[in-house]
């Protein structure tokens, strides 16, 4: 699948901000699913909301403590199974579970690095499958690379970065704000928007 350059740069952050930059992407990730699940009735689009407000609370509150290893379970459970749905709109949900599974596993594990390029790959499929669908075609790397909307989730996960970067240690209101703008953006990786 695609490269990004940034996958090599990953490697200078530490765990606050991998987990940061995986929430960030997760939070884009959101719509994805929420809107899915409220067009087919498959299940509460809460339930991923509450596991990521768990992610972002480790982040932001000193000693907070989640039990991960039942939210895993959770969220497995909400995974919806492509074979289930005629819509192409259970594949970007089904990508924004797996990505939220990989923040998930990175508590549990306590590795991050590996897990965080992980999601960025995901974020950027998700947005290379839709352009591959709409167009009804296989794409190679360099023409996907030349899209509109590929370029932009590349350039949205290098401005999470560079933010991310500029940081000595953990930057409490630079995470609060991240949530917030991307919260208020309420736009997923693939412009679909997040309903109230």
């Amino acid at each position: 699948m695609l490269k990004n350059p940034i996958h090599l740069r990953l490697e200078k952050l530490e765990a606050w901000q991998h987990l940061t930059f995986m929430a960030c992407l997760c939070e884009r990730m959101y719509p994805n699913y929420q809107v899915f699940c409220r067009e087919t009735g498959f299940t509460d689009p809460m339930l991923y909301r509450r596991i990521l407000d768990l992610v972002w609370e480790t982040l932001t509150v000193k000693d907070a403590k989640v039990n991960f290893d039942s939210q895993l379970e959770k969220l497995e459970e909400a995974i919806p199974d492509a074979s289930q749905f005629e819509i192409y709109g259970v594949y970007p949900a089904i990508d924004a579970c797996v990505a939220l599974s990989e923040i998930v596993h990175s508590r549990l594990s306590g590795e991050s690095l590996s897990h965080a390029i992980e999601v960025s790959k995901l974020s950027v499929g998700t947005v290379a499958s839709l352009e591959m669908t709409q167009a009804e075609r296989e794409m190679g790397e360099e023409e996907l690379r030349s899209l509109p909307a590929v370029i932009e989730e590349f350039d949205i996960q290098w401005e999470i970065y560079r933010l991310l970067v500029e940081c000595e240690e953990r930057d409490i209101e630079l995470i609060k704000g991240l949530r917030a703008d991307l919260r208020e953006a309420g736009m997923s990786n693939i412009g679909i928007e997040l309903t109230h």
